[in-house]
């Protein structure tokens, strides 16, 4: 199932005001929570697999890109958020540049091949630059679903 089937426009911030990446990884889980796709009282676990996934290596790619991943424990399904950062925020990537365009993605402890299929389609989404770029001009989270929802 791609991963627009699991992106909810509630779970996209659009510039968001986070002060740093741990910051940031917070609002994503809080909006996976406001969209009614994480639940709950799921939101702390979920901070902390993603924390402990980003304290053992960085999840900030190249081109600004940052893919913040876990899995979890009890997760009903896939759960996905987006942020988009014109502006960037340093995310400790592999080519030094801020990231602009940040996707968390929770997918639960069994499912082991989707999260490798969803890494990867991530991963050949954003490596388009006229995408990247498209998203972020997107002024809602309606629009970036659609956009992303192109194939």
């Amino acid at each position: 199932m791609p991963l627009a089937d699991h992106l909810h426009p509630a779970a996209v911030l659009i510039a968001p005001p986070a002060r740093d990446k741990w910051h940031l990884i917070e609002m994503l889980a809080e909006a996976m929570v406001v969209s009614g796709r994480l639940p709950a009282d799921q939101r702390a676990a979920a901070v902390e697999a993603l924390f402990a996934r980003e304290r053992c290596v960085s999840t900030g790619l190249e081109d600004g890109i940052a893919v913040p991943h876990a899995a979890l424990e009890g997760l009903p399904g896939m759960v996905v958020a987006l942020a988009l950062l014109p502006e960037g925020i340093p995310f400790e990537s592999q080519d030094d540049k801020p990231a602009q365009v940040v996707v968390g993605v929770l997918v639960p402890r069994q499912e082991k091949l989707l999260h490798l299929q969803t890494l990867a389609e991530v991963a050949r989404r954003l490596g388009d630059r006229e995408f990247r770029s498209e998203l972020l001009q997107c002024s809602d989270g309606r629009e970036a679903v659609a956009l992303w929802s192109r194939l």
